[in-house]
């Protein structure tokens, strides 16, 4: 949620409001990857593999949204 306040939300282009939720969201998905894959030891590699794949999706999925606006 911090993430996802601290985002942009928006800015005025030729003097109207564009809403940036997509951004905010990105973000936020963002601040989850890394939340998946703190600094902290991993019981295995195979754990930590894991991990990393998954931080990676989350990744790839707010790129992919961001490229949408």
């Amino acid at each position: 949620m911090t993430a996802f306040a601290k985002a942009s939300d928006g800015e005025y282009v030729d003097g109207e409001w564009q809403q940036d939720d997509v951004g905010q969201l990105a973000a936020a998905l963002r601040a989850a990857a890394d939340q998946v894959v703190p600094d902290t030891e991993y019981e295995s590699h195979e754990v930590l593999m894991i991990a990393m794949n998954v931080r990676h999706n989350l990744f790839a999925i707010a790129d992919e949204l961001e490229e949408q606006l």
